[in-house]
């Protein structure tokens, strides 16, 4: 269906390459006639009849080359299937030829009848010469459409493997998410279980299923609003203030002409969950997680902090690298480059991951 489709889309191109090249032909013979003191007007009617005629045999050069073309594909490669067509392009044109002068005399007789149309055979090998070279020329153009054609389909195609496969990244990247934030989840309810909270167990299972229920039906592929994306941050936040009601503040500061800018969902769940995992279940006191959203110039800007415990060292704590490598590894895939990543102690007892992408507005 793909073959007959493009057949048909190079039938369409040459048949309008072929009006334009005749046109043309048209065009530069009337002006090389005229300086030579042939009236190009009296002579436009011989030569439309003579074109005309000759553009069904450039049609079925055409023809011939295109199913050529189709069988060297299938055993060659397109470098070595050019200069076969480059040669049999060169011998139609000359098969062609006499048909050329021969028409062109035929013309000329008609035009001039009664009179009796003079033969020349130089005039008729010069001619001859001259059809060859006009349809050598149609034949070289007709295979450039034609691997162009070719071409563009194989970008076309290319470029489909390219999004099947970066679909198939966000896809895998992006369902990662759940998975890691399931398991810190449940190990909460469990521990709340062992506290002997039930009550707060249970509330907190509910809200896991609505949060993964929203989750779950979210394209990895989508952008949404950061207002969106912070909503549903607010339903996890929601799951976590059941396990630490007293020890958590989360503070968002983020003006208007940023709420409408869109991020990859869920892109902020692993930072999050980092900041109360890391912060405030390694804590003993009030840990403050602050989210800034600013936009500068067309990049957006989104820093998380978070209060962790003092220590000497300035390392980053062990199991953390998992949330922070799928937040860097889905921004690289999405925006190829264009984005920054950026986590790490920016005082002692304060951790910071920062987000830098283009700002797109919804």
């Amino acid at each position: 269906m793909k073959r007959s489709s493009n057949a048909c889309e190079i039938r369409q191109a040459a048949i309008r390459f072929g009006l334009i090249y005749w046109v043309g032909v048209f065009i530069f013979s009337s002006i090389l006639w005229s300086i030579v003191g042939t009236d190009p007007i009296e002579s436009a009617i011989g030569k439309l009849l003579h074109y005309a005629l000759c553009s069904v045999i450039t049609a079925g050069i055409s023809a011939l080359l295109f199913r050529l073309h189709e069988r060297l594909v299938e055993t060659r490669s397109p470098e070595n299937a050019l200069p076969l067509l480059v040669g049999a392009s060169f011998i139609l044109s000359l098969a062609a030829a006499p048909a050329w002068a021969t028409l062109g005399y035929a013309v000329y007789t008609l035009c001039v009848w009664p009179q009796l149309a003079v033969f020349d055979w130089k005039d008729f090998s010069y001619d001859t010469a001259y059809g060859a070279a006009l349809f050598f020329g149609w034949s070289c153009l007709f295979i450039t459409l034609v691997f162009g054609f070719e071409l563009h389909d194989r970008e076309l195609r290319l470029a489909a493997v390219r999004e099947e496969a970066l679909t198939a990244q966000m896809r895998a990247l992006r369902y990662q998410v759940n998975p890691h934030f399931l398991f810190n989840t449940l190990n909460s309810i469990a521990g709340l279980i062992e506290e002997g909270s039930a009550t707060q167990a249970e509330r907190m299972v509910l809200s896991l299923s609505t949060f993964l229920r929203t989750t779950l039906s979210l394209d990895p592929m989508h952008d949404v609003p950061l207002a969106d994306e912070l909503a549903l941050q607010e339903e996890y936040l929601g799951i976590e203030r059941e396990r630490f009601p007293d020890r958590m503040t989360f503070s968002i500061d983020m003006p208007e002409d940023v709420r409408g800018a869109l991020v990859p969902s869920l892109i902020l769940q692993p930072l999050i969950e980092n900041a109360i995992k890391h912060g405030v279940g390694a804590t003993v006191g009030k840990v403050e997680i602050a989210l800034r959203a600013r936009r500068e110039a067309d990049r957006l800007q989104v820093t998380i902090e978070n209060d962790m415990p003092m220590g000497d060292d300035h390392k980053q704590p062990a199991g953390m690298g998992v949330g922070l490598r799928n937040v860097a590894e889905r921004l690289r895939a999405r925006f190829q480059g264009d984005s920054e990543f950026s986590s790490g102690l920016v005082a002692p007892g304060r951790y910071r991951a920062s987000i830098d992408l283009p700002c797109r507005l919804a």
